[in-house]
């Protein structure tokens, strides 16, 4: 039987001579440890192959090839180079040929005769390196991936990818069936399990007071991290689907008092050592600070589009000779807001219809935005002037935001003629869409606003029945991978497809574009 709280390992014995041989077996055997046997080199290397043992004992002289060249082989793969060598010899005994065994690899060098206990200390002392390496090796390998594994979960983008990375992530990490536990944002507790190795991932619902159950077992209303047992009973009615009827060795974490925690946990289908809680307590933490970044992001977010939508016209008038359609769209992953708007106001027998886009996204951009609509508002209440009306606008943003650039375009339309003044502040220019559904850009520019005084000139168009106007910002078709020009020709070639449903359109027309990197704002109108 092996010394109380000594590991059993694996041990090759070689060599040639009978006797020798079951001497060094035998006091192995005693030690508590497994004895491979060979009498030769190749088959010493073969048998170091077959069964990786944790220890080699290695006689110097062999009858095929030198047990120095086979402690150089053992060492120079890279699936055996770990493995420890003991070489044992009677003839080679000088301190030349000991030291020409530890040059060619050999961990430590035994000259014959040899004391028992001589022996059993070598050998424990070697085990002991290279268990201790060989956690070393593992851990290194762990913490690798758990930053590799913490990577992943930042880089997702909705909470059921976080969390599929993080318990599909654990069970590979610690080898064992993982779950998770945690509150989405529309409220819904739902858990995720994994299993060993690269299994499938699942998401289902979770009972709604089981996470509160289990933050009150392990937290209470504390932040923190802690790591905590789960009874399998308990964790049976969260979820009735386990297979393994065993206790679940979980990690609690949360960041602050007042939000849901998340809990991560592994079946205990054996003990976990020191290393692998300690990973498990860095991967809840991650988790944790992983979600509570992507649930902040949420939120803002929300708010920002709040804000945002707040600066903007709350409704658009019916006129009649008129179909309008109107669209905005934040940037798909910009948490600030922007200043792109648009605006449609009824100027008596006349419609005003306008898009802008102040430079840059921050909460100054929307400010901005909010200062410049309603300074058009306040230009069109004595009279209507378009030339006047950006003059204006240029006057505000020189004068008050004097780092600050815009671009506005404006049209003037008379449902009932079809005349339309058109005045562009280095906006994109509005498409104008016949009756016969060709459609070309309006060609008049001026320069845009803040950059130096101006005078604005207006030109003036004609939309017959069924023709229309479309004009939009630059977030729609603006790309890294594509040139501004080819863009421009895309959304001239759907403008020629606009149908009877203007509605239907615009979201053909965003659709056509795909995922937005800029805010978006569209207004489009069609004369009857």
């Amino acid at each position: 039987m092996p010394e109380s709280g000594k590991k059993q390992a694996r041990v090759l014995v070689v060599d040639d001579t009978p006797t020798k041989l079951y001497i060094l077996s035998s006091w192995l055997r005693r030690a508590g440890h497994q004895v491979a046997e060979a009498t030769g080199g190749l088959e010493a290397l073969r048998k170091v192959r077959e069964i990786r043992p944790d220890l080699v004992v290695l006689d110097v002289r062999l009858p095929d090839i030198s047990g120095y060249e086979v402690c150089e082989q053992i060492k120079s793969d890279p699936a055996s180079s770990s493995i420890p060598v003991i070489q044992i010899s009677g003839a080679a005994i000088t301190t030349a040929d000991r030291a020409l065994g530890l040059h060619r690899g050999a961990d430590a060098y035994l000259a014959e005769p040899i004391e028992p206990d001589e022996f059993a200390a070598t050998v424990e002392a070697t085990l002991r390196y290279y268990r201790a390496r060989q956690r070393a090796e593992r851990l290194a390998g762990k913490l690798g991936a758990l930053a590799e594994l913490t990577l992943a979960m930042n880089a997702a983008e909705t909470f059921d990818d976080l969390l599929s990375t993080a318990v599909e992530g654990t069970s590979k990490i610690l080898g064992r069936r993982a779950g998770a536990l945690a509150l989405l944002p529309d409220g819904r507790p739902r858990r995720f399990t994994a299993n060993p190795p690269g299994g499938a991932t699942t998401a289902r619902s979770a009972p709604p007071a089981a996470l509160e159950g289990l933050t009150e077992l392990a937290l209470g209303d504390r932040a923190g991290t802690q790591i905590f047992t789960i009874p399998y009973d308990y964790w049976s009615k969260v979820a009735p689907d386990t297979p393994a009827r065993q206790d679940i060795v979980a990690v609690m974490s949360r960041t602050k008092p007042n939000r849901p925690a998340v809990v991560l946990g592994v079946e205990q289908d054996s003990e976990l050592d020191e290393d692998e809680l300690s990973i498990l307590r860095q991967l809840g933490q991650a988790v944790a600070l992983a979600v509570e970044a992507l649930r902040a992001y949420a939120e803002e977010h929300a708010i920002a589009l709040t804000l945002q939508r707040s600066l903007l016209p709350s409704r658009v008038p019916e006129v009649a000779g008129l179909d309008i359609s109107w669209r905005y769209q934040p940037a798909f992953d910009n948490v600030e807001v922007g200043g792109d708007f648009y605006e449609v106001l009824e100027l008596g027998e006349q419609v005003l219809i306008g898009v802008g886009d102040v430079q840059g996204h921050s909460l100054l951009a929307a400010t901005v935005m909010a200062e410049l609509r309603h300074a058009l508002r306040a230009s069109l209440l004595d009279s209507v002037d378009l030339g006047r009306s950006l003059a204006l606008l240029n006057d505000v943003l020189r004068r008050y935001h004097p780092r600050m650039t815009a671009t506005v375009c404006l049209t003037l339309v008379d449902p009932a003629t079809g005349e339309t003044l058109v005045a562009n502040a280095g906006h994109i220019p509005p498409l104008l869409v016949g009756a016969d559904g060709t459609a070309r850009y309006h060609e008049l520019g001026n320069l845009l606003l803040g950059v130096a005084g101006e005078v604005y000139r207006v030109d003036q168009v004609t939309v017959p029945p069924g023709g229309a106007v479309l004009m939009f910002t630059d977030g729609l078709i603006e790309d890294r991978d594509k040139y501004l020009d080819e863009s421009l020709e895309i959304a001239r070639k759907v403008a020629e497809t606009i149908g009877d449903d203007v509605d239907e359109f615009a979201d053909r027309l965003i659709e056509s574009f795909g995922a937005r990197e800029d805010d978006v704002a569209l207004v489009l109108f069609r004369r009857r």
